[in-house]
Order: C-alpha cells, then sequence, then structure tokens
C-alpha cells in the first residue's frame, strides 16, 4: 500500500469523522429526553467503534485503490473512489440529520442507505482485495445495526 494513497484516504475519514464529530451532542437536552430501545449501548462504545471502523475504510479503502491503480484499471478506480465519497458523504449526513435536524424518521432512511452503501463498499472491495472487503464487513454489520438503533429510536419518539 502506498503512503500517499494511505494519507489520501485517511483524510476523507478525518474529514468524515470531524464533520460528523461537530454534528453530534449526546449531551443535549433534545437527546437525553428522547426515549431510547434497551439495546441501545453506552455512549462510551460509539466512539471507540467508530474510530476502529473509520481506521478499517482508510486501510481497506487505500489497499482497493492502490490495486486497480496497479491493474491499471483507471475507470474501475474512478468508479470505486465515487463509491467511497459517496459513502463518507452518506455517513457524515447521519449526524446532521439526527443531531442537527432532529429528525430521526429521515435519519433512519437515510442511514438505512448508508448500510446498503457500506454492504455496495464491502463487495466492491472483496472484488479487488479479499481480505479488505473481508474487513469492511463489520463496517456495513454496524451501519445496519444503527440502522435499527435509529428507527427504534424514532418509533419511540413520534413526535421528535
Amino acid at each position: 500500500m502506498r503512503a500517499s494513497t494511505l494519507a489520501k484516504t485517511a483524510a476523507a475519514i478525518a474529514a468524515t469523522a470531524v464533520s460528523g464529530s461537530v454534528a453530534t451532542d449526546p449531551s443535549s437536552s433534545w437527546y437525553r429526553s428522547l426515549r431510547k430501545p434497551r439495546f441501545q449501548p453506552p455512549s462510551s462504545v460509539f466512539p471507540i467503534v467508530w474510530t476502529a471502523l473509520y481506521a478499517d475504510i482508510a486501510l481497506s479503502g487505500a489497499a482497493a485503490l492502490d490495486r486497480l491503480e496497479e491493474r491499471s484499471q483507471p475507470r474501475e478506480r474512478r468508479r470505486y473512489l465515487r463509491a467511497l465519497t459517496a459513502n463518507l458523504l452518506l455517513n457524515a449526513g447521519w449526524s446532521w440529520l439526527f443531531w442537527r435536524s432532529r429528525r430521526p424518521w429521515i435519519a433512519a432512511a437515510e442511514c438505512a442507505l448508508l448500510t446498503a452503501s457500506s454492504v455496495d463498499l464491502a463487495r466492491r472491495t472483496a472484488r479487488i482485495e479479499p481480505r479488505s472487503g473481508a474487513a469492511l464487513v463489520p463496517y456495513a454489520l454496524w451501519c445496519g445495526f444503527a440502522t435499527v438503533l435509529t428507527t427504534a429510536i424514532a418509533r419511540l419518539n413520534p413526535r421528535a
């Protein structure tokens, strides 16, 4: 894996993480007033999980992009880069829809799109670099869990 590719994917991930962090406020009175499902993890779990997943996305994405470049597949590389970029935009967007817009149902729908995008990204990556694709499966699963969790919060709080 080339350091320059990893630096670029890491920068994109960092921008995604910062954008999401700026929007997120679990100490807000709005969020504290929401009813949450019993399977809601403690708040301390989220930064730990997301940090690991973000590192995984940066490494797996860089590996796939480099492999496509080694194979002289610029068209496929551009397609992969578009899929990765769309995924990261969806990732950051959830925080803004849920935390800042305070629209749990819209955030749940957007999270379902993020899950589909994450599954697609893992599939695309596996075709290029099988181990890196397998490494993205936890990300897709976590996004699926986030969709279920966000939907449950929306159901429990119809007026939110």
